[in-house]
């Protein structure tokens, strides 16, 4: 009986019918995985676009070193409500857990001056271990 089931399985496996079935899973297989950057792309964007979130990725900010302060205030002008604004701002720069930026940005929002303040976060790629330690225990969860 083993070796009637041994002789069917070997048999089996040389069918052109078994042959396809693999090829076609395999093909499958290697299509879904060069596919899967862009689908998840996709898969992002729709989300946002439904449910109105913020995509990760698609605004940057650029860190310009300028010789002295008269430069950057030569080049450092922006639009605001159709005109050209060169108003100096000073930048704070607020350390917290990433699980507690949602409060900052809205305690900011609460007693800013600005309709619209600019609040970005960058997350800690890496760091002094023993300065996030002290973070992690000076800055509560909640």
């Amino acid at each position: 009986m083993v070796v009637l089931l041994q002789r069917w399985l070997r048999e089996a496996l040389r069918s052109a019918t078994v042959r396809s079935v693999v090829l076609t899973a395999s093909l499958f297989l290697i299509v879904s995985i060069s596919l899967y950057p862009g689908l998840r792309s996709i898969g992002v964007l729709l989300h946002a676009v439904f449910t109105g979130s913020y995509v990760p990725g698609y605004h940057s900010v650029l860190l310009v070193n300028f010789p002295n302060e008269q430069a950057a205030r030569d080049i450092g002008r922006y639009y605001w409500k159709g005109e050209i604004q060169d108003a100096s701002e000073i930048l704070m720069l607020v350390k917290t857990k990433t699980s507690r930026i949602q409060d900052v940005v809205d305690y900011v929002r609460s007693i800013h001056p600005y309709a619209n303040p600019e609040a970005l976060s960058f997350p800690v790629g890496d760091g002094s271990q023993d300065y996030m330690k002290w973070m992690d225990d000076a800055v509560p969860d909640d």
